[in-house]
């Protein structure tokens, strides 16, 4: 009885027909509903969208940060010092990035990352006496962009975002990290 199931089964091809169309139908719907979610997050999409003004760069621990995973032939270590992340409601994750050289020497800079557009600004530059230099003219740039460190893009990657969307919380973002 088995057998004549299974060659029933072979020879109809419409249950395999029916499976295949459900298959693509519950593909297609997966796809529209992941292009329209993302697609009503792209601030470049919202004619309206503003980002909110950032505040002055945090102070920051050069002891405290969490380790970014570099390329091995990046001679400079980088991290982020955790109490200087934040999440605005505008979809922008800002954070202090601390570079650290063999020989000791310590620079940090006060970024944003816009996940929404893949894109990174930096604010601000430490200076050696410990006080912050703003940016004459932010911009926002592409995180895939031929920077010298591409350590904004490893953060994304290793939690700031979520695909294309900011992480869902600082907690989330520091077990990420660690």
């Amino acid at each position: 009885m088995n057998r004549i199931k299974a060659l029933g089964a072979i020879m109809n091809p419409k249950p395999s027909l029916t499976f295949s169309r459900f298959l693509k139908t519950a593909f297609c719907i997966l796809a529209l509903s992941i292009a329209g979610t993302s697609a009503a997050q792209i601030p470049q999409d919202n004619p309206d969208w503003e980002e909110s003004k950032a505040p002055a760069p945090p102070a920051f621990s050069a002891d405290k940060m969490l380790a970014l995973d570099m390329p091995p032939f990046v001679s400079l270590k980088f991290g982020i010092d955790p109490a200087t992340i934040s999440i605005t409601p505008d979809g922008i994750v800002r954070y202090v990035v601390v570079a650290r050289s063999q020989s000791g020497a310590v620079t940090a800079f006060y970024e944003g990352i816009l996940c929404a557009r893949g894109e990174v600004k930096r604010y601000a530059r430490s200076q050696s006496d410990g006080t912050w230099r703003n940016e004459d003219k932010p911009a926002w740039r592409p995180l895939n962009d031929n920077q010298p460190s591409r350590h904004a893009l490893v953060f994304a990657r290793q939690g700031a975002c979520d695909a294309s969307t900011a992480a869902s919380s600082v907690a989330d973002i520091v077990r990420k990290m660690k």
